[in-house]
């Protein structure tokens, strides 16, 4: 709808439900980064899921039994207390009660004192749905920053092959 047609009450409704969304964003964040598996859980309808696309073959966590699973393991890691979730450029597009949503996302990490180093550049992709009045996440996609996001720079385009590093190996339990 063309925002010169939208009315008032129109226009608060598409706002608040930014706000919202932004919002989800942040509990995910914080659930995430202060190891409350219980906050992060809930940032999901019950057969939402996470894919992580940045080693050579994606994780893939879906329902809330897989999604507790992966906050309780990012909260095991020894090195994990520390880092930080950071998500800017939030664009949203769809409309009603589905909605895309892709946001630059970094991870730095504060162990020790300053400077805090970047641990992670990537982006999010993610569908979230409002489900009675609130915005929840049915999938949420992590990548690097590479691969088709720079398609349109010469001699790039291409997924890089990344190797894991030990302490994050994470395969969801196929059961």
């Amino acid at each position: 709808m063309n925002n010169n047609a939208m009315t008032v009450e129109q226009r608060l409704n598409q706002l608040e439900d930014r706000f919202a969304i932004e919002d989800l964003i942040a509990r995910y964040a914080w659930a995430l980064d202060t190891g409350d598996v219980d906050a992060l859980v809930a940032c999901f309808v019950p057969d939402g899921a996470v894919i992580e696309d940045v080693f050579e073959e994606a994780d893939h966590w879906r329902g809330h039994a897989e999604l507790r699973r992966l906050g309780e393991h990012y909260r095991n890691v020894p090195n994990f207390p520390g880092r930080q979730h950071h998500v800017t450029q939030i664009q949203i597009s769809g409309a009603g009660g589905k909605r895309a949503v892709r946001s630059f996302a970094f991870v730095s990490e504060c162990q020790n004192e300053p400077p805090f180093p970047v641990r992670f550049a990537g982006y999010y992709e993610d569908q979230v749905v409002k489900v009675d009045g609130a915005w929840l996440f049915s999938e949420r996609l992590i990548r690097l920053w590479d691969g088709p996001v720079l398609r349109n720079f010469p001699g790039h385009g291409e997924k890089i092959a990344r190797k894991r590093p030990p302490q994050l190996v994470i395969r969801p339990n196929p059961n």
